[in-house]
C-alpha cells in the first residue's frame, strides 16, 4: 500500500540523488530556470545545482507556451510524471484550465517488458507457476502502458482472455517519484508565491491517492463488474466479463473482445455495421451511466470503445471511473434546464450550488457572464451546438469567478465531450442535444415519482423521530447548566483578530508619527529660545531631538516600506 505520510522528510542526505538530478535537470531544459532559482535548492540539498548537468535549451523548446513545455517536461520525466499529468487533466479544482486541456494530450508511450518477468509476477500473485494458472499466453504483449501491460492468454476451459500484468518495480518506482515530487511541491509552496496559490503539496497528496487505487487491478475489476450490472437487461451494450478466480492486486484476467474501434469508419463500414445506429447507442451508454446509474466510464475514448457484431457497444479499460450521487445529478438536470429556458439568474445560482469556492462570488458579475454564455450558444440550431466546445467555455467561467468544478462531475462532461468527438465521426449529422432531451426529462420528473417522495418523506420523518428522542434530554441539560450558571456561548468572529491587529499597528505607527512632529517641534522651540548647553550658537538639546525625530522617522519609513503599504 502507497503512503506519503514520511514523505517529503528529506534531509541533506537524499537518497535519490541521482533521480533528484535527472528530474532537476529536465525542469531547466524546458525553461523553468526562475522556479529552480526561487526554490534555493542549495538550502535543501547539500551538492545544490552543483551537481546538475549544464543544458542546453533547444531553440524550438523557447519557442513553445508554457503549458506546452511543462506536457513535454512531463513526458520525459517518465510514467509516474505523466500518469500524475493525465491525472491532473480531470482535476480543473487543482489546475488552470487551459493547462487542464494541454495535459490531456499526454501520451503514454512505454516499451514492453520482458515475458520472464511476467512469469515471476504472476507466481508471486498466485504461489504457482503461471502454466498452473493459465493454459496458455503469448510472450508478446498487445498493449503496453506505464503501469502495465496486455496479453493474450487462454484458460483451462480454452476461452481466449486478455490478461494485464503490472509493471515490476513500478510502485517503488513511484514511490520513489512521489518522494521527489512532495518534496518540491513543499519547496515550491514555501517560496513561490505564485504557485503556492495551487497548492501543489495537495496536487500530490491527491495524486498519490488516484495511484494508489490504479495500482489496485482489484478495484477495477469491481467496477467492471458494477458496469456489467448496470447494462445486465441491456443488449445493445456489452461489458467483458472478469475471471476472478484469474485475477489479483497486480493480474487482471477478463475477457478478450474481438472488435473494431468505434473511430475507424473504414473498418465499420466493411463489416457492413450500422453508424447511425451505433452513434445512438454510444449516445445511450453516456446517457444512462450519467442521468440513471451515476457510475459510470470516465475515459471513453474511441480507444477504449469497440463495436462488435448487431451494431453492440464494448467498453473497455475500466481504470478511471467516476461517480455523481443523486443529488449533485440533479442539480446538473436543473442546471441544463436553466440554460435551455435561458433563465440566467437560475444557471448563476446552480452553478454556485454545483462549484466549490473560497470567495463568494459577485452574483451579479456571474450573472452577467453567463446570460452571455447563454444567448452565445442557443442562438444557435440545436444540431449545430458542439457540446464539448459549450462545456469547456462553461469551464473556463467557472475558472473566472474562482469556482472549482467537482473532479467527478468534469469526468463526466469530458465523458460527454469524448462521446461526442466519436460521434461526429460516425454520424456528422448526430444531434447530441436533443438525444439528450428524453434523459433530462425523465430525470426531472423522476424526482417527483411517489416512491422517490415516499422515501424522502420517511427519511425526514426518521430523523424527526431521532430530534424529538433526544430533544427533551437535551433540553433539560441546557436548563441544569443555565442553572448552575454554567452555561456559556462560545463565538469565533473570522478574520477579527487580523482586523484588530491592522487596526493596532495603524494606531502605533499614528502615535509614532505624533511623537517625532513632537520632537520635530519642542526642538526648534529649544533652538530659537538658545536653551543651554550651547555649542556654536545653537541649542545642543534642540539638535539632539531632531536626530532623535530623524532616526524616528527614518525607522517608520523603513517599517511600513517593508509591509509594502506607503
Amino acid at each position: 500500500m502507497l503512503s506519503i505520510k514520511n514523505i517529503g522528510r528529506v534531509s541533506k542526505r537524499y537518497r535519490h540523488l541521482r533521480r533528484y538530478q535527472q528530474i532537476i535537470g529536465i525542469i531547466l531544459k524546458y525553461g523553468f530556470e526562475n522556479i529552480i532559482d526561487a526554490m534555493n535548492i542549495d538550502r535543501y540539498i547539500e551538492s545544490g545545482l552543483g551537481l546538475i548537468p549544464f543544458v542546453n535549451k533547444h531553440e524550438k523548446v523557447e519557442k513553445l507556451s508554457k503549458n506546452q513545455r511543462i506536457r513535454m517536461a512531463l513526458e520525459e520525466l517518465g510514467p509516474t510524471f505523466i500518469k500524475m499529468g493525465q491525472v491532473l487533466s480531470s482535476r480543473p479544482d487543482l489546475i488552470p484550465v487551459d493547462l487542464l486541456n494541454e495535459l490531456a494530450k499526454l501520451q503514454d508511450h512505454v516499451p514492453p517488458f520482458e515475458f520472464e518477468h511476467v512469469k515471476t509476477i504472476i507466481a508471486s500473485e498466485f504461489g504457482k507457476p503461471h502454466d498452473k494458472i493459465f493454459q496458455s499466453i503469448e510472450e508478446t504483449p498487445i498493449a503496453s502502458a506505464s503501469i502495465g501491460q496486455v496479453h493474450k492468454a487462454r484458460i483451462n476451459n480454452n476461452n481466449q482472455i486478455a490478461v494485464k500484468i503490472q509493471r515490476p518495480g513500478i510502485k517503488k518506482t513511484i514511490e520513489t517519484d512521489l518522494e521527489i515530487m512532495l518534496h518540491i511541491a513543499s519547496i515550491v509552496e514555501n517560496n513561490i508565491e505564485e504557485v503556492a496559490a495551487f497548492k501543489p503539496v495537495k496536487i500530490v497528496e491527491e495524486f498519490a491517492k488516484t495511484i494508489e487505487k490504479e495500482l489496485d487491478y482489484s478495484i477495477e475489476a469491481s467496477n467492471m463488474e458494477q458496469m456489467a450490472d448496470q447494462f445486465k437487461n441491456d443488449k445493445t451494450i456489452h461489458i467483458p466479463k472478469v475471471y476472478f478466480a484469474e485475477s489479483s492486486e497486480r493480474v487482471l484476467a477478463m475477457e478478450y473482445i474481438k472488435g473494431i474501434k468505434a473511430d475507424d469508419v473504414e473498418a465499420i463500414e466493411s463489416a457492413g455495421l450500422d453508424k447511425k445506429l451505433l452513434t445512438r447507442r454510444g449516445a445511450d451508454f453516456i446517457m444512462k451511466q450519467v442521468f440513471e446509474h451515476g457510475f459510470f466510464h470516465a475515459d471513453p475514448h474511441p480507444g477504449n470503445i469497440f463495436v462488435m457484431e448487431k451494431n453492440c457497444i464494448c467498453p473497455v479499460d475500466f481504470g478511471m471511473t467516476g461517480f455523481v450521487d443523486q443529488t449533485t445529478r440533479e442539480i446538473f438536470v436543473d442546471l441544463i434546464h436553466s440554460i435551455a429556458t435561458s433563465d440566467f439568474k437560475l444557471t448563476a445560482r446552480l452553478l454556485c450550488e454545483l462549484a466549490e469556492y473560497d470567495i463568494q462570488p459577485n452574483l451579479t458579475h456571474l450573472e452577467k457572464d453567463v446570460s452571455l454564455f447563454i444567448s452565445t450558444h442557443l442562438s444557435k440550431v440545436l444540431k449545430d451546438i458542439k457540446i464539448g466546445k459549450m462545456l469547456n467555455q462553461f469551464l473556463e467561467l467557472s475558472a473566472i469567478h474562482q469556482l472549482r468544478i467537482p473532479p467527478d462531475f468534469f469526468l463526466m462532461i469530458k465523458a460527454f465531450i469524448c462521446i461526442e468527438g466519436t460521434a461526429k465521426k460516425l454520424d456528422p449529422d448526430f444531434d447530441m442535444i436533443s438525444h439528450a432531451v428524453p434523459y433530462v426529462t425523465a430525470a426531472k420528473y423522476r424526482k417527483f415519482k411517489p416512491s422517490r417522495l415516499a422515501k424522502e418523506f420517511m427519511g425526514i420523518a426518521r430523523q424527526s423521530y431521532k430530534l424529538l428522542q433526544i430533544f427533551p434530554t437535551d433540553a433539560v441539560e441546557i436548563m441544569r447548566l443555565a442553572k448552575s450558571g454554567k452555561l456559556t456561548f462560545n463565538m469565533k468572529i473570522e478574520g477579527l483578530d487580523k482586523m484588530l491587529n491592522t487596526q493596532d499597528q495603524t494606531s502605533n505607527r499614528i502615535s509614532f508619527s505624533i511623537i517625532i512632529a513632537a520632537l520635530i517641534l519642542g526642538s526648534a522651540i529649544l533652538i530659537n529660545s538658545k536653551v543651554p548647553p550651547i555649542l556654536f550658537g545653537v541649542s545642543v538639546i534642540g539638535i539632539a531631538g531632531f536626530l532623535a525625530a530623524a532616526v524616528m522617522g527614518i525607522w517608520l519609513l523603513i517599517a511600513i516600506i517593508r509591509k509594502g503599504r506607503l
